[in-house]
């Protein structure tokens, strides 16, 4: 469960990375949060505290390539990739160990 409330914060400090959370990113992590178990009292929670986390890097390559895929699933959720979303996007991949050529292929998979 730790690991579910750490990738669901991540995506959720990606939600907010633009500056706002829009309708469509909310009911996308509420969904989220519903499949992997976590309470919705819990998600408001973590909503509201958005800008306030830390970023936090999972400590296997198949746990660090599902948060990097699910980051970009989640980013285009809203039609659109925010200047904001992306540049998170590439610090978190180079945080995660991935080079730009290989965020470049992740990306270019989710279109």
């Amino acid at each position: 469960m730790t690991t579910n409330i750490e990738h669901f914060r991540n995506l959720v400090s990606l939600s907010a990375a633009d500056g706002k959370i829009e309708e469509t990113e909310r009911v996308a992590l509420s969904k989220i949060a519903f499949e992997r178990g976590i309470p919705l009292d819990r998600m408001n929670v973590m909503l509201t505290k958005a800008n306030e986390y830390a970023y936090i890097i999972p400590q296997n390559m198949k746990d660090r390539e599902k948060q990097l895929e699910d980051m970009i699933q989640f980013a285009a959720v809203d039609g659109e990739f925010a200047k904001a979303e992306l540049d998170l996007i590439t610090v978190v991949a180079e945080k995660l160990g991935f080079s730009k050529a290989e965020l470049g292929q992740y990306l270019k998979q989710s279109k």
